[in-house]
């Protein structure tokens, strides 16, 4: 992620004070962050819960 990006990023969620005190910080943030995004997948089908639907007594 270039910083051009990163600065735009940071100011848009507010992060001014952060981006002038600690502009290495919110960077490596930001690489992190990018990686977190990256590794997510997107499921096959998007009606799909990702685990059972919650049901009042049936596993008691």
């Amino acid at each position: 992620m270039d910083k051009a990006t990163i600065d735009l990023l940071a100011r848009r969620a507010g992060l001014d004070k952060a981006l002038a005190e600690f502009p290495d910080d919110v960077a490596a943030a930001a690489e992190q962050a990018s990686g977190s995004v990256a590794r997510i997948k997107a499921p096959t089908d998007p009606r799909a819960e990702p685990w059972p639907p919650m049901r009042a007594g049936g596993g008691l």
